[in-house]
């Protein structure tokens, strides 16, 4: 897996369904410690609610997941709501929602519709961004060629940072086969003067 889908902001929505008060709350978590913190949040900020629902992804693969009913019916809250999450895409992503019961009984099928359809008003509101795995380069080069350089890394597609001083140190982030192209640019840029030095493998937003 070399990208993944996840939050740029937490993100909200509300819905009223048979008098019951539905909030979903979506937040960036990068961890299992994130994640359980967002829901602690949650419960703080609304401690009169009748149930605060969870679900949260983990991690590029979505490898770490979990869901809690929080005393609605079992299978009808957390797990729908860590369905839609799943197939969302979304990763490193933690869903609330905090129910404020309405004092009608909306039956297992009723409760399912609901919590997923919360989540997924969420998710549609939500600014969703890609991050994905590159490769990490630097190279010290003059003020006209770090000009040049950022002009291709743009074109190109590449992400691009500077530290000026009297060189400037370019840092570049790569996909994994457009390392030869890069060394090839910065060549022709620099009349063969400068050379990439790769310096790790890292996530970068797109």
């Amino acid at each position: 897996m070399t990208s993944y889908r996840t939050l740029a902001a937490p993100a909200t929505a509300a819905l009223e369904i048979k008098r019951s008060r539905f909030l979903a709350l979506l937040t960036p978590s990068v961890d299992e410690t994130d994640a359980r913190l967002a829901i602690a949040q949650a419960r703080a900020v609304h401690p009169k609610a009748r149930h605060h629902c969870t679900a949260f992804v983990i991690g590029p693969r979505q490898e770490l997941q979990r869901s809690n009913d929080d005393g609605e019916p079992s299978g009808t809250a957390g797990t729908p709501m860590l369905e839609t999450l799943v197939a969302a895409g979304l990763s490193d992503v933690t869903a609330v929602v905090v129910r404020y019961f309405g004092g009608i009984l909306l039956g297992a099928g009723g409760l399912t519709r609901a919590y997923r359809a919360a989540v997924a008003a969420a998710i549609e509101d939500a600014r969703v961004i890609t991050r994905a795995q590159r490769l990490q380069y630097m190279v010290s080069v003059d003020y006209a060629a770090a000009s040049s350089l950022e002009a291709e890394a743009r074109k190109q597609g590449w992400i691009f940072g500077a530290h000026y001083a009297a060189e400037v140190d370019v840092t570049l982030a790569v996909p994994e086969d457009e390392r030869d192209l890069l060394q090839l640019r910065l060549s022709e840029l620099t009349g063969g003067r400068s050379e990439a030095r790769p310096i790790g493998t890292g996530w970068v937003t797109l």
